[in-house]
């Protein structure tokens, strides 16, 4: 029978060095992850047949880490939903059987490159930036950023529409803080309130800088491979149940048909499709939090709340620890870093594991996790 995406489970996590202007370079970055990947599954180079990536090159990662030749790899354009693309791309590669067990792996850094500064210092004003396409106008005006193009305006959206208040977003952010203080992989441990959350800056308002993820230097990665070779590693295999990747327009967020209910909805709709599985059967749910209003809207997105409830659901207390549903517990990315939405996978196998310590849900089984908004959007169903 041929292999389908049932048939393919992740054997092993891992992360780099993580922080903030990290004097490293990027091969040193991906070496760290893939080589901690390895190490968690008990893998060598020789184990591994393909690598897909956003961020870096994947042929020169194979190079790097003596894993050619290669029956499989994947180098992303750019233009595309964080760390989902790539694991996608790694399960489609092991379901189709044109590898038999893929590294996903995202790397970013906190400002592009190496982190290295000018060698020398400028002399005069900073010369004029000319932006061409769309953007022409609308950079001039200040939504040249992802927080005024994506976040700013989905949020104001979003609060027209359901009423929400700036205090409720604050209620995610002080859960999530408390999940974060009982990671110690987290960046961001110190606890928040309400009040803290509504005294921090405006970025684009009502966006504050809480609800921004927290750039970094990192790199992750998550080996995928068939369910029979999975049983052969040092870890408990973790199943793919089900996945979805989905566009639902060309790239201009701006142009949204409509910003509370976009490609989060169509991958909500057609991940569940493609399982027996529903909302009610989740342990856990590691949703992208590039920024706060995205976590809401994957919450209704995937039908664990109607549209305009999530707020309400999370000030009840259902996403945080102990709830009925704790939504990511590692923290997301606004303490762990902006790892680009790979935490999320690697946290949802960690639980699914039992390997989360004091932030560890009993008996966690089944988990779902996501990355990106608005045009474009990824999802993966995870179970023991």
């Amino acid at each position: 029978m041929p292999i389908t995406h049932h048939d393919v489970a992740i054997a092993g996590v891992g992360y780099s060095q993580v922080g903030r202007r990290l004097p490293l370079s990027d091969d040193e970055l991906v070496r760290q992850a893939i080589t901690a990947a390895m190490a968690d599954a008990g893998m060598t180079p020789d184990d591994i047949d393909g690598i897909s990536t956003n961020g870096g090159n994947a042929m020169s990662m194979g190079h790097l880490l003596g894993m050619m030749p290669l029956d499989y790899y994947f180098t992303s354009s750019g233009l595309a939903p964080a760390f989902v693309e790539p694991a996608v791309m790694a399960i489609s590669a092991v379901a189709s059987g044109l590898a038999h067990t893929v590294v996903a792996v995202r790397l970013i850094r906190q400002m592009g490159g190496a982190n290295r500064g000018p060698a020398t210092a400028p002399t005069g004003p900073p010369e004029p930036v000319h932006v061409g396409g769309d953007q022409q106008f609308s950079a001039p005006f200040g939504t040249g950023a992802a927080a005024a193009t994506i976040g700013g305006f989905e949020m104001t959206r979003y609060m027209q529409q359901y009423g929400v208040t700036e205090a409720q977003f604050g209620s995610h952010v002080v859960n999530q803080r408390y999940h974060a203080s009982l990671n110690p992989e987290a960046i961001l441990r110190d606890p928040l309130t309400v009040a803290d959350y509504l005294d921090s800056r405006y970025v684009s308002k009502p966006l504050r800088l809480l609800d921004c993820d927290y750039p970094i230097d990192s790199s992750s990665a998550v080996i995928f491979t068939t369910r029979e070779r999975a049983g052969d590693w040092a870890k408990k295999p973790v199943n793919v149940e089900a996945y979805a990747y989905s566009a639902v327009r060309d790239f201009d967020m701006s142009l949204l048909d409509d910003f509370t209910s976009n490609a989060c909805k169509h991958v909500g709709d057609t991940l569940w499709s493609r399982t027996d599985l529903t909302p009610a059967d989740l342990d856990c749910a590691q949703l992208y939090d590039g920024f706060t209003v995205i976590t809401f809207q994957w919450l209704e997105g995937l039908g664990i709340c109607g549209p305009g409830e999530a707020a309400g659901f999370i000030e009840a207390g259902n996403t945080r620890l102990g709830g009925s549903l704790p939504v990511n517990t590692d923290g997301g990315a606004c303490n762990m870093g902006r790892r680009h939405g790979a935490n999320f996978c690697i946290e949802s196998v960690q639980q699914i594991r039992g390997e989360c310590g004091p932030r560890q849900i009993p008996d966690a089984e089944v988990a779902v996790w996501s990355n990106a908004v608005g045009v474009f959007g990824g999802a993966v169903l995870l179970t023991a």
